[in-house]
């Protein structure tokens, strides 16, 4: 099932140089996923965490939470000591917050749903 209108695979080019962050459940079905990239893809001088994700089954579960702690630990584990950048969908600000997250820019659309962009130092 398609939540949001981005219908695209690869489009921007970047997961041939991320490391690909998958939680699953008892029957091994993916049900949460985040794409870790390296310093300056895309971001100069920024590790970056995005394509973060949960499936319905494990919404308000907490995995979430579970999902995002993981993919901080490993992008520091695996890129070292870098600043994290990320585009956040507005909606979440809260919850990327409670993770030392805070905006920078403006607000813009991305696949017409409103984002911002977000650092953890």
């Amino acid at each position: 099932m398609i939540e949001q209108t981005c219908y695209y695979l690869d489009a921007d080019g970047m997961d041939q140089k991320a490391w690909h962050l998958m939680g699953m459940d008892q029957e091994g079905n993916i049900v949460a996923y985040a794409r870790l990239l390296p310093p300056g893809t895309p971001f100069d001088g920024y590790t970056s965490i995005g394509r973060v994700l949960t499936a319905h089954s494990v919404r308000r579960t907490g995995a979430g939470k579970v999902l995002l702690e993981q993919a901080i630990e490993r992008t520091s584990g695996i890129f070292g000591d870098y600043p994290i950048q990320i585009s956040a969908q507005c909606y979440l600000l809260h919850f990327y917050r409670s993770f030392g997250f805070v905006e920078v820019g403006a607000e813009y659309l991305e696949d017409g749903i409103p984002h911002i962009h977000m650092i953890r130092e």
